[in-house]
């Protein structure tokens, strides 16, 4: 819907069958849609990431910690992973479930609520801007912003934009795990809780040549990756360097973040209130109570 691509403005096209649920998104230069766990940037499934370089990679981390998947002066950013065990591999199956996002002296979450069966038209999606509720009409192209944050709609329900001027763009959507996903990669999902989570596509306007996190990393100049590409599914390590003490802390091993000395310090975890999400009246929107 873009009016400076006027090649394929408002030209109807169909997603790639190989799409996953994620769906697609319009490449205004070819004029192809393009699925969104494909481009660099893309954080999609049991963590499965598109560096800044193009490559692929999986990072599986742990189920019920923190990492960090970018860490820069200016930006970091945390994914909270859920999970279930699998004994047979010696590892966890994960999926991000929430990030949280620090820049300047604010914090930005955004999370996908535990739900047990999935209705895509009911919103599952939580959003809090410096430990305030974020609340969107349930209408795509619905709007919110505060000085240079906008938070857009893109679907009625559990997708979104996130932008911050100058500095980065998010694009999130909350999907579930079906019943043939669990049954094709041995989940072990039951109808208790579908794991709903975050497939989530990053596009970054001003990275320092120090980046680092998982994804971060990928984008400085003359990274050389260290993992074994001929691998069916190439894993990157790290635990130890990407782990942080929790969602909102950013002390992982290799953080670069700084902040603003501008303002008020950041609002840290321990004086964070706690929060409860629900749908909102009616069903529209989502509401957080502290």
């Amino acid at each position: 819907m873009d009016r400076y691509y006027p090649q394929c403005y408002n030209l109807p096209l169909a997603c790639p069958s190989s799409c996953p649920a994620g769906g697609c998104t319009v490449d205004c230069v070819t004029c192809k849609p393009v699925c969104n766990c494909d481009r660099p940037g893309a954080v999609c499934q049991d963590p499965r990431f598109i560096g800044g370089d193009g490559t692929t990679f999986y990072f599986h981390g742990k189920k019920d910690q923190h990492f960090c998947l970018v860490s820069d002066s200016n930006l970091h950013i945390n994914a909270h992973f859920i999970g279930r065990r699998n004994e047979n591999m010696g590892r966890d199956f994960t999926w991000v479930q929430s990030i949280v996002i620090l820049f300047e002296n604010h914090q930005l979450f955004l999370g996908a609520l535990k739900t047990s069966t999935w209705d895509d038209s009911v919103d599952r999606l939580a959003l809090t801007f410096d430990g305030e509720p974020v609340t969107l009409p349930e209408s795509q192209g619905a709007k919110w912003q505060s000085g240079k944050v906008s938070i857009t709609r893109t679907g009625a329900t559990n997708n979104v934009n996130v932008e911050v001027e100058g500095n980065f763009k998010i694009t999130a959507k909350v999907v579930p795990i079906t019943e043939e996903d669990s049954r094709i990669h041995n989940y072990g999902i039951t109808k208790e809780d579908c794991f709903a989570h975050l497939d989530l596509g990053f596009k970054f306007y001003s990275l320092s040549n120090e980046v680092h996190g998982v994804l971060g990393q990928t984008y400085k100049p003359g990274y050389v990756s260290r993992l074994n590409i001929g691998a069916k599914m190439p894993v990157m390590g790290g635990y130890r360097d990407f782990h942080t003490s929790s969602l909102f802390a950013p002390d992982c091993a290799v953080a670069r973040f700084t902040g603003s000395s501008d303002g008020d310090a950041l609002m840290m975890p321990s004086e964070m209130p706690g929060l409860s999400c629900g749908s909102g009246i009616g069903g529209r929107g989502v509401v957080c109570k502290r």
